[in-house]
């Protein structure tokens, strides 16, 4: 089983960009489908997007759409969750998670993902 650890969060006015990294440690890194979540303060988590085992495939929150892109590269065991034109309504704590699958399908559920990372925070002010 793999391990995750998010990075690359921080402090950013809105209009800039983040890139956030999920790495894993661990074998079979390229067997899992990743997801990112997301928790803002006083919220419940939510889904953010999610990328298939071999990267061609993305499904991304309605409101991330467009501003928001996810890609991986296996050979490097990592995820990265590239954020443009930020907003204060992103500011949460990132967590990235992933799902062991034997297809390219993906699953957006938090249930459907065994493991994940502590999260790292992102903070946009306005």
């Amino acid at each position: 089983q793999v391990r995750l650890e998010e990075s690359g969060g921080g402090v950013v006015q809105a209009g800039a960009f983040l890139r956030l990294s999920c790495t894993a440690s661990g074998s079979h890194f390229a067997d899992y489908s990743v997801a990112w979540w997301r928790q803002a303060p006083g919220q419940g988590r939510k889904f953010v997007g999610t990328i298939s085992r071999n990267g061609i495939h993305a499904l991304y929150e309605e409101s991330v759409k467009g501003r928001f892109t996810i890609s991986r590269d296996n050979s490097r065991n990592v995820v990265y969750l590239q954020m443009d034109s930020l907003k204060p309504e992103d500011t949460a704590v990132y967590t990235c998670a992933g799902r062991l699958t034997s297809t390219e399908d993906m699953n957006l559920l938090e249930s459907g993902h065994s493991v994940w990372g502590q999260g790292t925070q992102v903070t946009v002010t306005s």
